[in-house]
Parts: structure tokens; sequence; C-alpha cells
């Protein structure tokens, strides 16, 4: 079976992003998606895509999602829809012998995807900056916590952070 995994960062009050941008800086969490997310298809939406400062993500198979019809990104499987993006991120699973499809964001993205998500990987990082792009609640009643770690900010951490891990409820 090829779960679906989001993988995000998420302040204390929910935000995940600011002025199209992550509002901190976590080199720790930066490394960790990094390990996450190579060798698998990764599914975002555009402007996730186009906040990344090196396009597409080295060492997996980029799938952006996006309504506009004109958009192109070399390197990176473009589609217009949610199940679309899911087929092509399966298929290319399947081809790379991968176990998981990550779910990067944004906002819309990770909404959209959530009902089809078997884990959510969460870093909370306990800061509560200003932002404007919120990731939808947990609810309790679909999701069960099964492992926290908590961690002291490193030399490149703007803030201490945990990394949580949720699975779907069955």
């Amino acid at each position: 079976m090829i779960e679906i995994v989001l993988i995000v960062a998420i302040a204390e009050n929910g935000v995940i992003g600011a002025a199209g941008a992550i509002p901190w800086r976590q080199k720790s969490d930066m490394q960790r998606f990094k390990a996450m997310t190579m060798g698998r298809p990764i599914v975002m939406g555009r402007k996730t895509f186009m906040s990344f400062p090196r396009r597409p993500l080295p060492g997996r198979t980029n799938i952006v999602v996006t309504r506009d019809e004109q958009f192109r990104a070399p390197g990176a499987i473009v589609t217009r829809a949610i199940p679309d993006a899911l087929g092509i991120a399966r298929g290319d699973a399947l081809r790379r012998s991968a176990a998981e499809i990550a779910i990067v964001g944004g906002a819309e993205i990770y909404a959209a995807t959530m009902p089809f998500a078997d884990r959510l990987e969460i870093t909370e990082v306990h800061t509560r900056p200003p932002g404007d792009t919120l990731f939808p609640a947990i609810d309790p009643e679909q999701w069960e916590e099964v492992a926290r770690t908590r961690h002291a900010s490193g030399p490149d951490d703007q803030a201490e952070f945990s990394y949580v891990t949720y699975r779907r409820k069955r």
C-alpha cells in the first residue's frame, strides 16, 4: 500500500505561511523535509513550487497542481486537479518502489488532500508569528497522535520545535 503523507511545519497559532513564504527559519526542519521526501513523488500547489529557491526539487518527482492553464514548470509535472496529481504520484511511487506520496503544500492542497491522507508528519514550531496562511484543523475524531519528540532549537533554527506524527483512525 502506498501511503499519502502530509508534511508540514505549523506554528503554535496554526500559521504555515506569510506573504508567500515560511515565516521562520528552521534548518533542522529543512533537513528532515529533504530526508522525508527524497526519492518520492511530491505533490504541491503552484505557489509552493514557485517559493522553492531551486525548482524542481532534485531527487523527487515534482507534481504541481494549478488552475492556471498557461503555467509551465520545466522538470515538473503540471496538472489541473488533485485526483490527477494523486494518480500520477501513485504511478510514480510504484515505478520508484516508494512507499509514500508526500503532500508538501500549500494550504489549499493540504485541505483538498487531507481526506485521502493516511498520515500527517507535523513539525510544530514553538513560535506564534503573524501570517496569512493556516493549516486546516486536525480533527481528533479522524486523527490519532502516535509520536511526539520535542527538540531544542539548533544553531540555524529560530525556535524550538516538536516532530509529531498522526495516523488516521480506522
